[in-house]
Parts: C-alpha cells; sequence; structure tokens
C-alpha cells in the first residue's frame, strides 16, 4: 500500500533551514508535497512591491527544493478553499504549516484545523516566525506587554521558547504528476512581477531574495557593520542597517537565527556587545509589534488608544497624493518617498519622519500612511507595518507622546549632515550648499540662481508651513489627549 503524503504548506517562511513545519514533516516518514498558495483575499494581502519580492524568493526556495528532489507547487485563491482541495486531491491524511499571528492569518488557521481535522486529516502547527509566541511572553501580573523597554528586558532575560533547528533537512518527497503543476511558465509565472516600477533596481547587487542571499546578508553586516549600528543606524547618508527586514518578512531567515548567530558572536568577543544588542531589539521589536497585533485583533483599522477614536484628521487628497510622490517641499521627506517609490525600500529613521509629517503636519489619518506603505515596501510586515504607523500616529500601544512631532529640518541636518542622502535622491537640489539643502526655502534668490533652482517650478516650496501645522497638530492632540 502507498504511504500516503504529508502535505506542507508553506508561507511567509519561505527557507529550508530551521523551519519547524518543513523539519517536523520530514521525520514523519511521509513523502511530502509543498504547497504556497497565493491568496490575494484579507487585508494583509501582499502588496505591489513585496509582490516583486515574493516572486524572487518564490523562485530561490523551488530551486532549494529541486536540489533536495523535491518541487514547489504554488496555487492561486483563498486558502480556505485551495489547501482542503489539494490536500484531497493529493490523498494527504497530514499537513503542517507554521502559524501566523495576523488577524487574518489566525482565523484561516482556525477554520481550515477545524474542516481538516472533520475530514480525518492531522493537522501540525508551529511557530516559525518569533523567538517567542506572542502568549509566551507575560507580565508578572499575567498580561501581556504594552510597553516595549520591559518586554526586551523580559526577551533578554527569558531567551528563545525553542531550540533552533540546525540539523540537514532529511525527506523524501512524492512524485507529482505534471497536471498538479499549476504555477505557470514563462519569466512571470505567477503575475507578481511588477512592470513599474521596477522595484530595488537601484540596489540589484544588495537585493538578493531567498535563503541564500539573507544568510549573506547577515554574514555580512556581522562582519562589516554591526559594531557601529548603534551610532550610525539613523544615518541615510551611510549604508549601516542590516537590510534583512525584507528577508524577516517573507521567512528566508527566522528571527531566532539572527538572534543566535549574533548572540554567538558577542560570547566569542568578535563583535561589540552594546551595539549588537541594539540591534537585537530591533529584532525585539518586530517580536513586540507581533505581540501587539496577536492581542489588538483590530489593529489595523482601530486606534489601540480609545481616545483617538475622534481625532479631527484632515481628508486632502491633494496634500497625501503630494507626500507619496515625494513633492512636499521638505527635502528629507521627499527623498524619502521617492527612495520608496524607486526602490521599495526606505530607510527607517526617515520612515519616522516622513510619517510624521504626514501624520502630524498634514494632519492625514495615519491609516492612510499604513496603506501607501504597505504597497510600497518589500518589507511590509502586517505587524511591523501597523504597529509603527499607530507609534508615529501617537495613537498605539507605546507610542510617541503626542507633543513629540518630528522637525524634518533638524532631523535632516542631525542625520543628513551634508545632504547626500537628498542629493542622492532629489538631484535638482544637488547645488546646493549644505547649509540650505535641508530648506532650499531659506535660501537666497542669489544662491537658488547659482544652483539653478526655482522653487515652485524645478522644486516645490513646502506644501505647509512647519511652525504652523506643528501648533495645528498639538492643538489637535490637545482635544484628545485627556478624553
Amino acid at each position: 500500500m502507498t504511504n500516503p503524503p504529508a502535505l506542507v504548506w508553506f508561507r511567509r517562511d519561505l527557507r529550508i533551514k530551521d523551519n519547524p513545519a518543513l523539519h517536523a514533516a520530514a521525520r514523519s516518514g511521509a513523502p511530502l508535497v509543498c504547497l504556497f498558495v497565493l491568496d490575494n483575499t484579507g487585508a494583509f494581502a501582499a502588496g505591489g512591491a513585496s509582490r516583486w519580492w515574493l516572486h524572487h524568493s518564490l523562485v530561490a526556495l523551488q530551486k532549494s527544493l529541486s536540489a533536495l528532489g523535491g518541487t514547489l507547487v504554488v496555487m492561486h485563491g483563498p486558502a480556505s478553499k485551495i489547501v482542503p482541495q489539494f490536500v484531497d486531491k493529493i490523498g494527504a491524511k497530514t499537513v503542517f504549516w507554521n502559524r501566523r499571528y495576523d488577524p487574518d492569518g489566525i482565523e484561516t488557521d482556525r477554520y481550515l484545523k477545524t474542516a481538516l481535522q472533520g475530514a480525518g486529516v492531522s493537522v501540525n502547527s508551529f511557530n516559525g516566525a518569533l523567538i517567542r509566541e506572542p502568549w509566551e511572553t507575560e507580565t508578572g501580573a499575567g498580561a501581556f506587554y504594552r510597553v516595549f523597554t520591559p518586554f526586551w528586558r523580559a526577551m533578554q532575560r527569558l531567551g528563545p521558547s525553542r531550540a533552533e533547528i540546525t540539523a540537514e533537512l532529511d525527506a523524501s518527497f512524492k512524485d507529482l504528476a505534471k497536471d498538479i503543476h499549476t504555477q505557470g511558465t514563462g519569466s512571470n509565472p505567477w503575475g507578481l512581477l511588477p512592470t513599474a516600477p521596477n522595484w530595488a533596481a537601484e540596489f540589484p547587487d544588495s537585493w538578493v531574495p531567498g535563503e541564500i542571499g539573507a544568510h549573506k546578508a547577515l554574514r555580512d553586516f556581522v562582519a562589516s557593520t554591526i559594531d557601529t549600528y548603534d551610532t550610525d543606524r539613523n544615518r541615510p547618508d551611510l549604508e549601516r542597517t542590516s537590510r534583512l527586514s525584507p528577508h524577516l518578512a517573507f521567512g528566508e531567515i527566522s528571527p531566532l537565527q539572527i538572534w543566535n548567530a549574533v548572540h554567538a558572536q558577542i560570547s566569542a568577543g568578535n563583535i561589540i556587545e552594546k551595539s549588537a544588542m541594539t540591534f537585537l531589539s530591533e529584532i525585539a521589536w518586530r517580536e513586540f509589534s507581533y505581540n501587539l497585533i496577536y492581542h489588538y485583533t483590530d489593529i489595523q483599522t482601530t486606534p489601540i488608544k480609545p481616545n483617538f477614536a475622534n481625532f479631527p484628521w484632515r481628508d486632502d487628497d491633494h496634500l497625501f497624493q503630494r507626500w507619496t510622490k515625494g513633492q512636499t517641499g521638505i527635502p528629507i521627506v521627499d527623498a524619502g518617498m521617492r527612495q520608496l517609490w524607486r526602490t521599495g525600500w526606505m530607510h527607517n529613521r526617515v520612515r519616522m519622519i516622513a510619517a510624521s509629517f504626514l501624520t502630524k503636519n498634514l494632519l492625514i489619518d495615519w491609516r492612510e500612511g499604513e496603506r501607501w506603505f504597505w504597497d510600497t515596501l518589500v518589507d511590509a510586515d502586517a505587524a511591523s507595518n501597523t504597529a509603527s504607523w499607530q507609534w508615529v500616529a501617537g495613537s498605539g500601544a507605546d507610542a510617541a507622546p503626542y507633543f513629540r512631532i518630528f522637525n524634518p529640518v533638524t532631523q535632516s541636518e542631525k542625520f543628513d549632515p551634508t545632504g547626500a542622502y537628498i542629493r542622492k535622491y532629489i538631484p535638482e537640489l544637488r547645488e546646493l550648499p549644505d547649509k540650505y539643502i535641508h530648506a532650499p526655502w531659506k535660501a537666497s534668490h542669489a544662491i537658488l540662481d547659482e544652483a539653478h533652482i526655482t522653487l515652485d517650478q524645478t522644486y516645490p516650496k513646502p506644501i505647509v508651513d512647519l511652525q504652523t501645522s506643528r501648533q495645528r497638530a498639538l492643538d489637535a492632540y490637545a482635544t484628545v489627549k485627556s478624553s
């Protein structure tokens, strides 16, 4: 009698190493069938830029599985329908997957577990996405953490809740009939690649989607950059960040692998502990964001702080479009928004500046910005994206105080002191002296003429006055801070 296959359902865990679901399925002894479902339903369906990354990540996973004798079946449609149908088609008796923690993922998991078990299929789910699952890190009172600092202390004290899987995958795979292969043909078999913009076209060497690229990025970062991370991570003019965020977003590397690799280098005395721990605290922020999205199930649409439900946001599509196109007249904001559109990525410090400008200087709803980032970031992550926008807006857990309004000019002067970042993405300002690159409207006509700049022709004047709009934001926030 033929041994029935086991189905491994890949999701945002597109890797072979340290993949609990995949390795557990291999240990079952059943021949494996690997499936990925392109599910465009729900609030967290992949946006335009992340679809570019997903295409290349799937190609990389296919190559890895092929080298092991397996294949990856890619199917389109709602996972709640596709998975049971595919299980029935291949005659699988067991299904393995790694859990999701966003509301759509949790609902899908629950539905499928009930449906499959009702059909006599064994379901096995695992933590492949987090160092500690959301219910595993609690306060002394048994509640979940709403503030990052004590959460970070608890993570350091408790450490990972599972061991990293370091063994090589030892698996057999079912030989599938050709009619099961529904992933299409050609250079764009799944319809994921955009025609314009060509995301990450400016960084062809550094953007290497897939598990191999993820581990190379980690090695390179630890070998050359991590020792200056605590001082240089806020400098968009320097390439001093890990650029691991899209690899993490698609699960090409696990946060546990990063955690262990960095701690091993600290223990060996190869890297500076203070700077390395600053980096790991950013990995912990991702964990904290998942802690929030798990417990606040409507976080994408509802402010965590109830008093923000009636915040007087302004509905101004013209200003919003100027923001999305990098035409606000505020160079650091415009540079970031242009970097985002041209490359599918933006430096984290500039993300905060651009988000603060939208929500506070323009008083435009953070949900508008969150949706734009979701569609244009290659590293769009359900938890991090939403929690970060709520943090900047002041409505989230552990949020920035309502009166903390980033001054984009002083931020630019501090973190892009020579204007190198601005000049890279706003070439029409490249001839301005450093003194005026951050605020061209302060330059005299003679200086602007010498730099071949005519405000509102070659580069826009600011769409709002920074001081006036700051006070307007303070007045608006005052209406909800104590309600």
